[in-house]
Parts: C-alpha cells; structure tokens; sequence
C-alpha cells in the first residue's frame, strides 16, 4: 500500500505532463505545490495569486528568504526573471484570461464538471480564497486530489452536496487510481494509474463516465 506522501508524488509526477511548454500556471494549496519539482525547465511559468510569477521550489537553505511565500504560506525560491506585483494585479491577471493553467484541490467533482473546494456544511470556513477566480478566468483547469476522501466516500460523485465553487465546469481530474476529461459534456476516463485496476476506479467512483478506446480494460 501506498503512503499518503507516495500518492501525492504519484499524483503530481502525472500532472505536471499536462503543462504546455511557457505556459502561465497557477498552482493551488496540497498536492499542486508539489507539482513544480516534476516540470522541465521550459515547462511554465508558476504564478502565486498572493502576488509572484516565476515561483520555483525551494531545494536549498541558501535560497529560503522568509518573505517569499506562496499563497499556502509555504516558503518558495524564485526563478530567475521572476516579477512582484500586488494582490489586486495577480488577480487582474486571473480575471483577465492570462493565466493558461489552474491546478486545484477538490473536495467533490459531479459528473457534470462542477466542482465543490470550499466549504463543508457545518464546518467553520476561512474564506473562498482565490478558486472562484481561477475557474472563471483561468483557460484550462485541472483537479488534483485524492480519489476517494479520508471515510472512503467517492470525491467523484452524481451531484455535490458541498457548495459548488463556480458554474465552470473542470477540464481534467487527475487521482491516484485515473485520469478523467470532460468531453462532450461527459466524464470520460482516459487514462488508468500505475497500479490501477478498471473495477476498482468503477467501485469508488459515483459518477457514471464512458471509458476511452485507449484504456485498456
């Protein structure tokens, strides 16, 4: 069995594949922020929307400085040719369509697109943040999360019962069992994870989704 740490590596590993080369990216809080360390060097462009493109991951002390950080308040390096800019700017940037690339959490994803990444009901909440944003502005967006949630209910359902975040709807999830798109107006799994078997992403999974010729069953 995998650990915690070896399915988001998994899960990063196979997400970063999805990054065109000089793309504009947004990397949400979890298992995105692990997705820098897989990219090749022209592979994007890491933008923070508390107010930084060109974020890099931290790899050595000599680069930590206490006043760059994400918007997870996690410490990050920057790349070289790296700007700064105010909160009300990066999100003009997300608003405006110039950002191609939005990887994000997710709590619940309905088979429609929609997804639920903010709230719980009945459980105290600190703020949307920036995901309303990043699915109304952002080009393409792309869920990373694990497939089923920590009491083994399907994340992948029929309709969310948590509030949804936007009326967007998503263009890939990526978990540690599949690899699904959204084509059509259908949920469609295009690809099985190492490891992965066919019955078991059927079993955890609520949402009814066509299977692609490429996947092997």
């Amino acid at each position: 069995m995998r650990s915690i740490q070896e399915i988001q590596e998994l899960i990063a590993k196979r997400a970063a594949a999805e990054i065109q080369p000089y793309s504009i990216v947004n990397l949400g809080i979890g298992i995105p922020t692990l997705i820098a360390k897989y990219v090749k060097p022209d592979g994007g462009y890491f933008h923070t929307e508390n107010g930084m493109l060109g974020v890099k991951e931290l790899t050595s002390e000599e680069e930590l400085d206490p006043n760059l950080v994400n918007a997870g308040k996690l410490p990050i390096a920057e790349q070289i040719g790296a700007s700064y800019f105010n909160s009300a700017e990066s999100f003009a940037m997300i608003r405006g369509g110039h950002v191609d690339m939005a990887f994000l959490g997710a709590l619940q994803i309905d088979e429609h697109g929609h997804i639920a990444n903010w709230a719980i009901p009945g459980q105290s909440i600190m703020g949307v943040g920036g995901a309303m944003d990043l699915l109304s502005g952002v080009k393409k967006v792309v869920i990373t999360m694990n497939h089923t949630a920590k009491n083994g209910a399907a994340k992948i359902v029929k309709s969310c019962t948590y509030p949804i975040t936007s009326v967007r709807k998503v263009d890939v999830i990526i978990t540690e069992l599949a690899v699904f798109a959204y084509r059509n107006e259908r949920l469609v799994l295009t690809e099985l994870m190492p490891g992965a078997d066919l019955n078991e992403v059927k079993d955890k999974t609520e949402a009814s989704f066509e299977i692609a010729d490429s996947v092997t069953q």
